[in-house]
């Protein structure tokens, strides 16, 4: 196997910055330099986002800055001994020792042990004690060498059962036995603080004579922990980053969360509240599988406030939503394709009426037409269920959707639409986590996801719908789409700007959607003599594509503003924009909303003034540049999107080159970013 490091990649006793991000950037160029990595700055971008996701500082005044990075051709590890010491976020201060780990995307099990071996051996005083004592770059590669040959110890997860480790085990009858915890630790990388957290947990719980055994959930590899040892635990400590694997294996027990880093700095004080944790009856537990999981989860995210709640909401409804939108409008765009666009009047009695053998007037081109126009228009007809279901998915977990599903259907059977829906989704997700987290007797227990919570949070959410807010949304609805309409004729390009601002300011989120629905709600109501909706559907459907192709040309013309994940992104851009999926440029918008936002309101703006100025319709509700056939004007179609993609494209490139151009990298990342 290649050695890791070498001479090369060690650097002693100079100043490499003032921050985190001019120590990392020095080390990527070592590792780019040693052959190990095609480009610096790819490297670079990967690794300090990963720093700022947690910082990387542990005690000690150690640094372990890693990321896995498309740009490293060869697992490496840099090291660094500074002559001035950088705050990496660490609560006991800046860090001297600076040990930067890149692997590659699809690193091997092997690589990945050993670093993981070697972040462990940093949180041992001798091993770091000899690294500052190191007089020569070989010294500090024989002394990483030595750590990565000597015998491992028993991994946390693999210790003997905690039964054989106590007095009662043994034969002896004791009055006290030890307290049992066990643990999950996970980091989004798996590669260095997964292992760190353990071991320090393992070491605090040994001082303290607790039994603690751990489940590392990291790159190299997991061993769930036996379910007799979970069972016989008194608490759980969960120090991770990302979801845990096979959570409900600890339903019922007391459980402690934090953030993996917490595992490293104050492991004493976690196994302290776990054990007080077992003891208090009242104390947060692991909910069971089922209806408190999701909910449960979300009230856990550290810092999470009610608008962020929400936003995770109705994304998540959205995500579930697209598929319906894309293959429906698709099919309706084919249907149109072989039936002509009269086939909406026809479509219901020929496939009810006709088969292969018996054709209808026009033969099979209409008949196949009409079945696949069908087919679309039911995958459409769920649009707003799959939003309200989905969105009570994202709070209730799955009791949620049934009663979400329903809510979403009352909002379409009285015209409330897709505001309806986003109210009775939440309606039902919060109706369900409440009841949900209802103490009821274990024989009833069972039937609470299945049967009781949908019922009740259905009778609630659609309830209210039907008596209460149906009515009042539906005229709101109503009143929305009078106002858009209204704007039509005269002020048809001050439309065409509002169209392309809502398209472009959320990327396919409720404003997004609000401007989608009312395009597809008149598609219906257009004709030859009245084309006006088709105006807005091709309006809507421009200015939509716009974001996603702005993204991908500003990432073929600028990449050095983009990280190596945004350059990544942005290929598959093209083909999203191409077909009219907003959604595309959603990971450049959450990464730099304030550049990217705007930008995109900019480019989409122009777009929808000039689809309306010119007359440019569509018959399709979806497709983009694949339901070409749908379109008319599509030579001033296709040049409103290219004159919206160059604006937003030019206008995200100015934004983050001289738009509040000071660089959070230049800035020390503050020690209480660590917890």
């Amino acid at each position: 196997m290649t050695q890791l490091i070498t001479p090369q990649l060690v650097t002693l006793d100079q100043n490499l910055g003032d921050s985190p991000a001019d120590v990392i950037r020095v080390l990527a160029g070592k590792v780019a330099a040693s052959g190990r990595a095609s480009e610096v700055e790819g490297l670079f971008a990967d690794a300090f986002a990963r720093e700022q996701k947690t910082a990387t500082g542990v005690p000690g005044g150690i640094a372990i800055p890693h990321c896995r990075s498309a740009a490293v051709t060869e697992p490496a590890l840099a090291m660094a001994r500074l002559s001035h010491k950088v705050d990496f976020g660490a609560k006991d201060g800046p860090a001297d020792l600076i040990f930067f780990i890149a692997a590659p995307d699809g690193a091997d099990q092997e690589h990945l042990k050993l670093l993981s071996k070697l972040a462990r051996s940093l949180i041992k005083k001798d091993f770091t004690a000899a690294l500052r004592a190191a007089a020569t770059e070989q010294d500090i590669v024989d002394l990483v060498d030595g750590a990565l040959a000597d015998k491992p110890a028993a991994a946390p997860a693999e210790a003997a059962p905690a039964a054989a480790a106590t007095p009662a085990a043994a034969g002896t009858t004791t009055a006290s036995a030890p307290k049992r915890i066990v643990a999950v630790t996970a980091c989004p990388t798996g590669i260095a603080h997964t292992y760190m957290a353990a071991d320090s947990l393992v070491a605090a719980a040994k001082e303290m004579g607790v039994d603690l055994q751990v489940e590392t959930q990291g790159s190299s590899g997991a061993k769930p922990l036996d379910p007799a040892v979970i069972a016989a635990a008194d608490a759980v400590i969960f120090a991770v980053d990302v979801d845990v694997r096979g959570k409900e294996r600890f339903a019922g027990k007391p459980v402690i969360n934090a953030p993996v880093k917490r595992g490293i700095d104050e492991p004493t004080k976690m196994v302290q509240e776990a054990l007080a944790a077992a003891e208090d009856p009242r104390a947060r537990r692991v909910p069971h599988f089922g209806s408190e999981e999701q909910a449960e989860r979300a009230e856990e995210e550290k810092g999470e406030h009610i608008g962020q709640k929400l936003k995770r909401a109705l994304l998540t409804g959205v995500s579930y939503m697209i598929p319906f939108v894309a293959g429906g409008g698709l099919l309706i765009a084919l249907g149109f394709l072989l039936g002509g666009y009269d086939i909406t009047e026809v479509a219901d009695k020929v496939v009810l009426e006709n088969n292969f053998g018996n054709l209808p007037e026009g033969g099979l081109a209409i008949y196949l037409g009409a079945v696949l126009f069908k087919i679309g228009a039911l995958s459409m007809g769920f649009l707003v269920p799959a939003l309200a279901g989905y969105i009570a998915y994202a709070i209730a977990d799955r009791p949620g959707i049934a009663p979400g599903f329903v809510a979403g259907a009352v909002s379409g059977f009285m015209g409330a639409g897709f505001l309806g829906g986003i109210v009775g989704g939440l309606l039902a997700g919060y109706m369900a986590h409440l009841i949900g987290t209802w103490q009821v007797p274990r024989w009833l227990r069972g039937l609470m996801p299945v049967v009781i919570i949908p019922l009740l949070a259905s009778i609630f959410a659609s309830g209210l719908m039907f008596l209460v807010l149906g009515g009042p949304i539906a005229a709101l609805t109503v009143a929305l789409n009078t106002w858009l309409t209204g704007m039509s004729g005269a002020s048809a390009v001050v439309l065409g700007i509002i169209l392309g601002l809502m398209m472009c300011f959320d990327l396919g989120g409720p404003v997004n959607k609000v401007a989608y629905a009312f395009a597809v709600a008149g598609l219906s109501a257009g004709s030859a003599d009245n084309q006006a909706p088709w105006m807005i559907m091709g309006t809507v459907m421009a200015a939509g594509m716009v974001p996603p192709l702005a993204m991908a040309l500003a990432t073929a013309l600028d990449k050095k503003v983009f990280t190596l994940n945004e350059r990544e992104n942005g290929k598959a851009a093209w083909l999203l924009g191409a077909s009219f999926i907003s959604e595309g440029a959603i990971p450049f918008a959450a990464a730099d909303p304030l550049r990217v936002i705007p930008a995109s309101m900019l480019g989409g703006a122009l777009t929808g003034a000039l689809c309306m100025a010119t007359g440019v319709t569509s018959q399709a509700p979806h497709g983009g540049f694949f339901v070409f056939f749908a379109i008319g004007n599509l030579v001033m179609f296709v040049v409103a999107i290219l004159a919206g993609m160059v604006v937003s494209a030019l206008a995200v490139i100015a934004l983050k080159r001289w738009a509040v151009r000071k660089p959070v990298e230049a800035e020390p990342v503050p020690a209480t970013a660590s917890v």
